[in-house]
């Protein structure tokens, strides 16, 4: 009877052993469930957390795909390169500076226009995204920009408007300028490592023009046809610093 005792007495100090190394102590025991509801709200609450971001960021330099292809093969577009700098992943001033040229001929009145000039924009886009910390942006910003360019005009057949008759012209090293702004939106995401693309759509106001005596040019380098205002666009592959 005794030996019996003894027995239960040792099995029950085993298990009792067991079970306290199977339970940490000072750690609950928290149902399963209950651990998955955690585990969700955390990251919940870490994505509507702000992101504490640096005050600068970066610089980062891009160039205009879609304008240096217009200026590569067709009669008129832009060589355009940029570099910003990233403050707070919200604010990015930005220059942009390019080659705008045009060699062409209207169909309808057979006047011939080439220009090849720089231009340049300063400004600053604003990040809309909350959620910096994913790098994509959806972003708006604005441009004050000029340029200064000499152009050459001529024509083979303009009609005299008295005895209607050809009258041929031809002026060459007209000069002229412009200064305007630009309204910028645009969306930009990563792509691979520091590469991104990105694309912006613009409208811009002419607020100066100098105009020579043969008369304003059809196509001015960086703003592009000529009139009080017009829309325009970039595509843009950026690489960051």
């Amino acid at each position: 009877m005794k030996r019996r005792r003894i027995s239960v007495f040792i099995c029950a100090a085993l298990l009792s052993s067991l079970s306290l190394h199977a339970l940490p102590t000072g750690e609950p025991v928290v149902p399963p469930d209950t651990a998955r509801g955690r585990n969700v709200v955390g990251r919940l609450i870490s994505r509507l957390t702000p992101v504490d971001e640096p005050f600068f960021g970066g610089v980062a330099v891009g160039v205009d795909v879609l304008g240096s292809g217009l200026a590569a093969f067709s009669t008129y577009g832009e060589y355009g390169v940029m570099a910003r700098l990233c403050l707070k992943q919200k604010f990015f001033p930005i220059i942009e500076v390019g080659l705008g040229s045009c060699d062409r001929t209207d169909d309808a009145t057979d006047i011939h226009l080439k220009v090849s000039a720089p231009y340049f924009r300063l400004g600053c886009d604003y990040n809309f995204l909350k959620n910096v910390k994913s790098r994509n942006r959806i972003f708006g910003g604005l441009r004050l920009a000029y340029t200064s360019f000499s152009y050459d005009i001529s024509s083979s057949s303009l009609t005299d408007p008295v005895w209607h008759d050809p009258v041929p012209f031809h002026y060459t090293d007209v000069k002229s300028n412009m200064f305007w702004g630009e309204l910028v939106f645009g969306i930009e995401t990563k792509i691979w490592r520091n590469f991104r693309l990105g694309w912006t759509a613009r409208y811009k106001h002419r607020f100066h023009q100098k105009v020579s005596s043969p008369g304003q040019a059809w196509y001015v380098p960086g703003f592009g046809k000529n009139d009080t205002s017009t829309f325009g666009g970039t595509f843009n592959l950026v690489f960051e610093l």
